[in-house]
C-alpha cells in the first residue's frame, strides 16, 4: 500500500464515461469554513483530479491547471494521452510533479468471441501498458490502477447472466498481464440506469463477486459515489470490499435530479445534490484507505467553465463536503 498521499510532495477528449491494491482503503460541514481553509492551506492533499472534470483541457492544460492549483495529484484519461503520444505523455506527467491515482479506461468485454472481442482485449493490453507507464512517471505516490467499464448488452441481445460472465472470463485473460505490469485491474460498478449500454455490473458487490476470483493486487473494485450511493447494501459492501483488500480507488461526485436527457451527464460537485458523502467516506476511510480521492464529474455546464474555474470550485467543495470526512 502506498504511504499517505498527504506525505508526499506536489507534484497533469473523452469518449463518455497504480501499485497492488491497499486496505481500500450526517451533518452539514459550514462550507465558508471549508472555503476558508482551502484559502489559507490550500487545497485538500488527497484530492484528485480525474482529467473528466475538465474534459475539454487537453493534457498540457490539465496537468498545468492541476498542479498551478496547489492540487498534488491528476487521474488521466487515455484519449489525451494518446493525442500526444505515451512516451511525451509520460514525460509532461513527470515534469508537473503530480502524483498519478488512475488510468481511464479499459474494459468493453461482453461481446461474444470473435474479432471484436479479440481487438477490445488487445485494446485492453495497450491500456495496461500505458497505466504501468504513466505510474511509474508519475510522483511519488502514484498508483498504477487501471479503471474498467464493463460494457453494455451486445445488440439484439438480452443475456445479462451471459454478459456479465463474460466480463469475468475477460479479465481472467488480463489478470496475468495486469500482475506482470504491476498494474491492478479497478472493476467500476455503474448505476443501473447504465445497464444496457454501458456497464452489466450495476453494484459494488457485483463488482466484488467478479473479483474474488483473482488476488487482490490484480484485480480490485473502484467506489464512485455516483454510481453506488443508492444501494440498500453499499456500506455493508464497501466494508466487504475493505476486509478484502480491492478498493483500488474512490471517487466522488455528486446527484441531483431532475437528471439532464443525457443522463451520462447528470454529476455534480460534490455537496450540490443528494448523497451523504459523510456516510459514505467514513466508511471507505474505516477500511485503512490512505490513498488519493479523484473528483470525477461529468456535466455540460461544469466542461464549459474554465478549466482554471473549475479546478478552483472542486478544490472548494471538495474541502466543504468531502474533507471533514477524511479522520
Amino acid at each position: 500500500m502506498s504511504a499517505v498521499p498527504g506525505s508526499t510532495p506536489a507534484a497533469a477528449h473523452l469518449q463518455g464515461e497504480s501499485t497492488p491494491v491497499g486496505g481500500i482503503a450526517g451533518e452539514s460541514p459550514d462550507i465558508r469554513a471549508s472555503v476558508r481553509q482551502v484559502d489559507t492551506a490550500g487545497p485538500d492533499p488527497r484530492l484528485s483530479i480525474n482529467q473528466a472534470t475538465i474534459k475539454y483541457a487537453d493534457l498540457a492544460t490539465a496537468l498545468r491547471v492541476t498542479a498551478d492549483a496547489g492540487i498534488q495529484a491528476i487521474g488521466l484519461w487515455r484519449e489525451p494521452v494518446n493525442e500526444v503520444g505515451l512516451d511525451v505523455a509520460a514525460r509532461m506527467l513527470t515534469d508537473s510533479g503530480l502524483r498519478f491515482t488512475t488510468h481511464c479506461r479499459g474494459g468493453f468485454f461482453t461481446l461474444p468471441a470473435g474479432a471484436e472481442r479479440d481487438a477490445a482485449l488487445d485494446d485492453n493490453r495497450r491500456a495496461i501498458e500505458e497505466t504501468a507507464t504513466l505510474a511509474a512517471a508519475g510522483a511519488e505516490g502514484s498508483t498504477a490502477v487501471l479503471v474498467l467499464v464493463a460494457g453494455g448488452l451486445p445488440a439484439g441481445s438480452r443475456d445479462l447472466v451471459g454478459a456479465r460472465e463474460r466480463v469475468r472470463d475477460a479479465i481472467g485473460v488480463l489478470a496475468p498481464e495486469a500482475a506482470a505490469a504491476g498494474v491492478t485491474l479497478a472493476i467500476e460498478p455503474l448505476h443501473p440506469m447504465y445497464a444496457s449500454d454501458r456497464a452489466v455490473v450495476s453494484t459494488l458487490g457485483q463488482a466484488l463477486d467478479i473479483a474474488a476470483d483473482f488476488e487482490p493486487a490484480v484485480v480490485g473494485a473502484a467506489v464512485d459515489t455516483f454510481h453506488i450511493w443508492w444501494d440498500p447494501q453499499v456500506l455493508e459492501q464497501v466494508a466487504r470490499a475493505g476486509r478484502e483488500g480491492r478498493i483500488a480507488t474512490y471517487q466522488v461526485c455528486d446527484w441531483k435530479t431532475p437528471l439532464p436527457a443525457d443522463v451520462l451527464l447528470s454529476r455534480h460537485y460534490t455537496g450540490d445534490g443528494v448523497i451523504d458523502f459523510g456516510s459514505l467516506t467514513r466508511a471507505v476511510m474505516a477500511t485503512g484507505y490512505d490513498r488519493d480521492i479523484e473528483v470525477e464529474i461529468f456535466n455540460a455546464d461544469i466542461w464549459a467553465d474554465s478549466p482554471e474555474n473549475v479546478v478552483r470550485r472542486t478544490a472548494e467543495t471538495f474541502a466543504a463536503a468531502v474533507s471533514p470526512h477524511l479522520g
